[in-house]
């Protein structure tokens, strides 16, 4: 919704009492700007704190999830839980780094963690679809995140060679594992995506 300069200037004109009265009700209302305000004002943990605690909290849940539903259609719904969970740390902290870093992470946990002989197919495709999202939001980095990224994708690229199912659906939707180290990712690595999706493929 755009504002116009009338709009604008009505809310300009609320006294400050009508505008703390205003902001405490919009943010009752929005949870997620309630922590990031929360965090951007008052917060003593770092952003790196933050990220850490994630980390654990990924690792933690991945293998809770792979003991309990490794083998049941229940897997992909737990792991989107912990996935959603991530997505909120971003929100809140903005963390670009992490945004890559924890998925990355949450892809080779899952993959550590998953128990063969069963139908994976669905959590296979979801993982692709987040290992290109990922792999596109690596390129918008800043270079110097580069250097640290490079055993994360490394450790991901060896799981994947391991695991023969999953290497060959994605060899099928024409993820190059050569792009696992940041430096050989695509320029334009949005556009290859839209262009995979476009050929059907990643559904």
């Amino acid at each position: 919704m755009e504002y116009s300069k009338e709009f604008k200037a009505a809310v300009s004109a609320f006294s400050p009492k009508e505008k703390d009265k205003l902001i405490f009700r919009l943010l009752k209302k929005d949870r997620i700007l309630s922590h990031r305000l929360y965090f951007e004002l008052i917060d003593p943990e770092t952003v790196d704190e933050k990220r850490e605690q994630m980390q654990e909290l990924v690792r933690t849940e991945v293998s809770a999830a792979a003991a309990r539903y490794g083998r049941t259609k229940y897997f992909l719904p737990a792991i989107r839980r912990v996935s959603a969970k991530v997505t909120e740390h971003v929100k809140i902290t903005t963390d670009k780094f992490g945004e890559v870093s924890l998925n990355l992470l949450l892809v080779a946990e899952t993959l550590q963690h998953l128990r063969r002989h069963a139908d994976h197919h669905k959590l296979y495709l979801y993982l692709l679809n987040k290992i290109f999202r990922t792999l596109v939001l690596t390129q918008k980095l800043d270079t110097d995140y580069y250097l640290e990224l490079k055993e994360p994708y490394s450790m991901l690229n060896q799981l994947i060679i391991k695991d023969s199912d999953f290497a060959a659906l994605a060899a099928h939707h024409q993820l190059n594992l050569d792009w696992f180290d940041p430096y050989n990712i695509p320029e334009h690595m949005d556009l290859v995506l839209r262009e995979i999706k476009a050929s059907g493929l990643l559904r």
